[in-house]
């Protein structure tokens, strides 16, 4: 009990703080202060040098343009300024920015200062694109040629009434991919187109070469540009306003360099403003005319409305090219296969002939050895037997000796177990068994 007595003393005399803004403004505010990390004094001098030396970034000064003071709030800070020590900390830092002469215009001027260079640097690219761009589209002998075969396409196509066309509407390049084979549904007119662009117009293909600032141009929307570039104009129109106001002042605080800052500054903002804007004049110019050359009305048509008809194009025609090289791949793999295929069944029929052949003839040589080797020993048993009929020796003791020789083959001439035959060649009609005394 003794220590929550103590603690209640102690809460009861720490003096309350001073706050006279919205709750919830002032917890916002007091959130920033923590992070930016200054006092109200050094805040102060940053305000008034303009920052020149960098100590916070254009988001804190971004921030700082929330809690700029409000005149109500103004005027219920000056009424306790003589208690400023017990005010709490958003409300001191409000009361001491109040006191700096025009401190919401400054702030202001310095959050366009250090933005400035961003936005203009994010203007820029913008404004050459569509300058570039356009004066490609025009000039590019390459889209020419396509768009001249793309015109051929169509009239063939619907040749009869409606095909002696003199043009088309350059919004229809895109439909192009949309006209699909009839045999295979994969490919397109696109496909195609490029296959006869690659046969007869191969410089075409690149077509690219000559458009490289389309598809950042087709990112460019210029009524946002021209808007932008207003609100750049008019930032710069306070500035100078603010310029002037201050210049024509007598006496100055101690530390403040607002004219001799934003002066500088001015003047080189001026100069690059009016090199954009005359810069997108040119564009805006250069785009007419591109616009005019297609046949499209440039009051009605969009930068990047324009130029996204040719970026979707070019991207569809280099989708279509590769696909056109994979299915190209694909049917020489698939040739080499059917021509590996047929070769293979070639040799295979050539293996099955040959083996033929050789059974044929295999066999033929063996029947004729055969037939050659029976000849040859049946023609030589009779040439014997006629030579020995010549020499008698067929009636002799040889003939022994002669059946000896060829074996079986004689017996049906000589008969049996050597005997001498019943009949006999050379008109003899007895055997020599018989004595000669029976004659």
């Amino acid at each position: 009990k003794e220590g929550s007595t103590e603690d209640l003393s102690q809460l009861k005399a720490k003096p309350k703080e001073l706050s006279v803004i919205d709750g919830r403004r002032a917890q916002n505010c007091t959130i920033l202060l923590s992070k930016l990390k200054m006092s109200n004094e050094e805040l102060k001098l940053v305000v008034l040098s303009m920052d020149d030396d960098e100590e916070i970034t254009a988001d804190m000064v971004e921030q700082l343009l929330k809690y700029v003071p409000l005149p109500d709030e103004i005027q219920l800070l000056s009424s306790h300024k003589d208690e400023i020590d017990k005010m709490a900390r958003a409300d001191r830092f409000l009361c001491e920015m109040s006191k700096i002469e025009h401190y919401g215009q400054r702030i202001a001027v310095l959050f366009y200062k250090k933005r400035f260079e961003e936005r203009v640097s994010e203007c820029r690219p913008k404004v050459e694109a569509i300058f570039r761009a356009s004066r490609e589209v025009g000039r590019s002998t390459r889209l020419r040629r396509l768009l001249e075969v793309v015109l051929a396409f169509g009239n063939y196509m619907n040749r009869g009434a409606r095909s002696n066309a003199f043009g088309f509407k350059i919004s229809s390049l895109n439909k192009i991919v949309d006209t699909k084979s009839s045999t295979d549904r994969r490919v397109t007119l696109l496909h195609y187109l490029i296959e006869t662009v690659e046969r007869k117009f191969p410089e075409v293909l690149q077509l690219e070469r000559d458009l490289p600032n389309v598809r950042n141009a087709a990112k460019v929307n210029m009524t946002e540009l021209e808007t932008e570039l207003m609100a750049l104009k008019q930032g710069l129109d306070q500035v100078k306003k603010e310029l002037d106001y201050h210049s024509k002042q007598t006496t100055r605080e101690l530390g403040d360099r607002f004219v001799d800052i934003v002066s500088d500054f001015e003047s080189l903002a001026s100069v690059q403003l009016a090199e954009l804007d005359e810069t997108l004049v040119d564009a805006r110019i250069q785009f007419n005319k591109s616009v005019s050359l297609f046949g499209e009305e440039p009051t009605k048509t969009q930068p990047d409305e324009f130029f996204g008809i040719f970026s979707t194009f070019l991207q569809s025609f280099e989708d279509a090219r590769q696909e056109n090289e994979v299915m190209r791949k694909k049917r020489e793999e698939e040739a080499r296969r059917a021509r590996e295929i047929a070769e293979q069944k070639e040799r295979e029929k050539r293996a099955a002939e040959r083996r033929k052949r050789e059974q044929a003839s295999l066999a033929t040589d063996g029947r004729r050895g055969k037939s050659k080797a029976v000849g040859k020993s049946e023609s030589g048993e009779f040439d014997d037997l006629i030579s020995a009929l010549h020499k008698g020796d067929v009636f002799g003791e040889d003939l022994a000796k002669f059946k000896r020789k060829h074996g079986k083959r004689s017996s049906g001439v000589f008969g049996e177990n050597g005997k001498s035959p019943k009949r006999v060649i050379g008109g003899i009609q007895q055997s020599r068994e018989r004595s000669p005394a029976g004659d």
